[in-house]
């Protein structure tokens, strides 16, 4: 933290709304946000590449030393919750590698762990959640497949869908980002919201052409001749999030942008929560920087984690297995993922395979 800082001036509970760090946690877990500069239709006006965010865990150990360690020892509690590198094996096969990502372009994320370049060069095949995003053209023609995923098209919009105080909020917001929300208003909530649950210099690094860390790993693969498979489409991608209800949505997205410059905060904490390889306290984090005061806090979690979670934790071990079955594999999806009795390396057990914690 900056020594002297005053950007956190109340407990953390006080200003961080669940539902937004939710949203935020799912959007680590699709790739809504370079789907965003793939249709081209927001162009960023944040231009400052300073990073500033703050890890908001270390306020809360300052703060509440007694609530930190409760996290700290939840998160420690979920199965495979620790390591973003694993190492696959099934007997006679060569053997194949996991990687949890985060889909953002921080240089501190695009330094994978020791190990994983390595393996990514070894290995004869690379399969990320999605290979629509090597070809701008295909992922353009996947999105605009179904419209209804991405914007309203029975005659509603944000601006119908918001009470007055919300809207003027959002329009404030998305002002203060170079938007016009009458320019984007027929956009579901949660196309919209990959872009403005992002970081200041998350932001402008994109502007740039920068590429999340996913792409780089199918970008090296392809230029190297190598097979790049993905595990879901991009439309799966969306009808997780058109699972979940539209007030939750639209809620979420007025919570994340009341956030404001505190957006760099919480990407800040995400971003050294994964650094660290602590896949399994994420969530846990999350939900003590955000208390729940009502039962509908939890029901949302419960729907969240169902769609953007587990279900799709199911359909990309099940799609998996077969490639990893003939070995070889260099496997990159989000770190979300992994940990958990539902995430990917319990799944890849359950199948059959050895899966072990590279150090």
């Amino acid at each position: 933290m900056n020594p002297g800082s005053s950007r956190i001036s109340r407990s953390l509970p006080r200003w961080l709304p669940s539902l937004s760090l939710w949203l935020m946690a799912g959007l680590h877990l699709l790739l809504l946000a370079s789907l965003m500069m793939v249709l081209g239709t927001l162009s960023p006006a944040r231009a400052d590449a300073e990073c500033r965010g703050e890890n908001l865990l270390e306020t809360l150990q300052k703060d509440d030393p007694e609530r930190y360690a409760e996290v700290l020892d939840e998160g420690r509690q979920i199965v495979n919750g620790q390591g973003l590198f694993w190492k696959i094996q099934r007997a006679g096969t060569e053997p194949s590698y996991l990687l949890g990502t985060m889909h953002v372009t921080d240089p501190r994320v695009l330094k994978m762990p020791a190990g994983a370049a390595e393996a990514h060069a070894g290995a004869r095949m690379i399969v990320i959640e999605s290979d629509e995003i090597l070809d701008e053209k295909r992922a353009m023609a996947a999105i605009l497949g179904k419209p209804e995923l991405t914007m309203f098209t029975d005659g509603r919009s944000i601006e119908t869908l918001l009470a007055a105080d919300d809207l003027a909020v959002l329009e404030a917001g998305l002002k203060s980002r170079g938007l016009s929300l009458s320019a984007v208003s027929r956009m579901k909530p949660w196309m919209l919201a990959a872009f403005v649950a992002s970081s200041a210099c998350e932001t402008a690094r994109k502007a740039e052409n920068a590429v999340f860390l996913d792409k780089k790993i199918a970008l090296d693969a392809a230029a190297a001749g190598k097979p790049v498979k993905g595990l879901e489409t991009l439309q799966e991608q969306l009808e997780a999030m058109a699972k979940m209800p539209i007030e939750f949505h639209l809620e979420a997205l007025v919570e994340t942008v009341r956030l404001g410059d505190r957006m760099d905060d919480v990407v800040e904490t995400m971003t050294q929560l994964y650094l660290a390889g602590e896949t399994g306290l994420t969530i846990p984090a999350l939900k003590a920087l955000t208390p729940a005061e009502s039962g509908d806090d939890e029901s949302a979690y419960a729907a969240f984690e169902s769609a953007v979670v587990s279900d799709r934790n199911k359909r990309m071990a099940e799609r998996a297995a077969p490639m990893l079955a003939e070995g070889g594999v260099f496997m990159a999806v989000g770190a979300l993922h992994l940990p958990g009795d539902e995430g990917l390396v319990a799944l890849l057990r359950s199948q059959g395979f050895t899966v072990t914690a590279v150090p």
